[in-house]
């Protein structure tokens, strides 16, 4: 999937990364009440706050620790362990579309000074702020160019982590904060979605990002209870082959529950990872091939066709969705989908309640997903 191609690097253990970190500890503040998000916390303290990353693959570990103090302060002496940020971020480099979309919704764009995989980034005016000069591009987020991103003197570089990757290489050793996106690995989709909460903390917009985020929660569960009242539960599939394997949303990925927030039955339910598992064509038949509705993502210019996937993969006429007609197709070349789904489930979530349940009145039209033609 295309996000996959979007986490860069690394994951790293307690007080990792760039910037200058401290030791000691300190006990006592307030800590901030998340509603849903459970791979971050937050502790404030009299001239500081602790933001505290957990390592979503080793239960009981750290990934990061981040001070964050704010810029107009003097550093206090005797800081806990970890990354000090100074806040608000004026400047920074960022990895992922999705973070750029946050930054735009926040009214913060003029923050981003550099990007990284710039060709995965759908955002019209930040592909006219590169071609003007405005923002750099420094590169592919696996190798970036090292020396554009010290020109830029970012305040921090906005990275999603991965598992077992081995480090961050260069972008260790340049002393410059680095922000490890885990927000991916929440297991529900308002989970990941409260991350804007902390990301509004760094930026200087903690009250706008609540804003945005109360909003989300409530526009989410108000469709959740629409397709709650629905008469019917269709089966669903998603996705499609790429290359040699199917990757599905695993049963504990924020899709996997999206699905069963809409109502809908899902062959991988029971499936206990996040992320995506990988399976062969078969397994994918044997399981899903009975599903009343296919879901499934692309890239391209155009609207995909019936024929165009039987010429992808010859299997797929062994599908009943296939051979019901019941398809449909996100292509996210040309529409925003990894821009706007990952922080706002509610817009994806009517998508699919319209599909799951059509006969639901008063939804919104389909935002990303369109029924596949004849």
């Amino acid at each position: 999937m295309k996000y996959i191609h979007l986490i860069i690097l690394a994951v790293l253990l307690a007080a990792c990364g760039g910037g200058k970190n401290t030791s000691s500890s300190q006990a006592g503040g307030d800590t901030v009440a998340f509603k849903y998000a459970t791979q971050i916390s937050v502790v404030k303290h009299n001239g500081y706050s602790i933001a505290t990353i957990k390592n979503p693959w080793k239960e009981g570990m750290t990934l990061h620790r981040y001070v964050l103090v704010p810029a107009d302060k003097e550093v206090p002496q005797h800081l806990p362990s970890g990354t000090v940020v100074r806040t608000p971020l004026k400047q920074a480099v960022m990895f992922t579309t999705v973070h750029c979309a946050m930054l735009m919704e926040f009214g913060k764009q003029d923050c981003i000074s550099g990007v990284a995989d710039l060709k995965y980034i759908k955002i019209p005016w930040i592909q006219q702020q590169v071609a003007q000069g405005h923002i750099t591009d420094v590169g592919d987020g696996m190798s970036p160019v090292i020396e554009k991103i010290i020109d830029e003197h970012p305040d921090a570089l906005f990275l999603s982590p991965f598992e077992n990757s081995g480090g961050y290489g260069k972008l260790d050793d340049i002393n410059i904060p680095i922000i490890e996106c885990a927000d991916y690995m929440e297991i529900s989709p308002l989970a990941r979605a409260e991350w804007l909460r902390f990301y509004g903390m760094l930026f200087g917009c903690e009250q706008r990002a609540d804003s945005l985020f109360q909003a989300v929660d409530k526009n989410y569960h108000h469709l959740k209870d629409l397709a709650a009242k629905a008469q019917t539960s269709p089966s669903v599939l998603l996705d499609k082959v790429t290359g040699s394997v199917w990757y599905v949303p695993a049963g504990k990925s924020t899709i996997g529950q999206m699905i069963k927030d809409a109502n809908a039955q899902y062959p991988w339910a029971d499936d206990e990872h996040s992320g995506s598992i990988s399976l062969p064509f078969e397994t994918v038949l044997e399981r899903a091939g009975e599903s009343d509705i296919w879901l499934f993502r692309y890239s391209s210019n155009h609207d995909i066709t019936f024929g165009e996937l039987a010429s992808e993969h010859h299997g797929y006429n062994q599908f009943k969705a296939y051979n019901h007609k019941e398809v449909y197709g996100c292509d996210v070349e040309r529409s925003p989908f990894y821009e706007e789904s990952p922080f706002h489930p509610e817009r994806l979530l009517n998508d699919f309640i319209q599909i799951f349940h059509p006969e639901i009145q008063g939804l919104a039209p389909l935002r990303y997903y369109k029924k596949v033609n004849h």
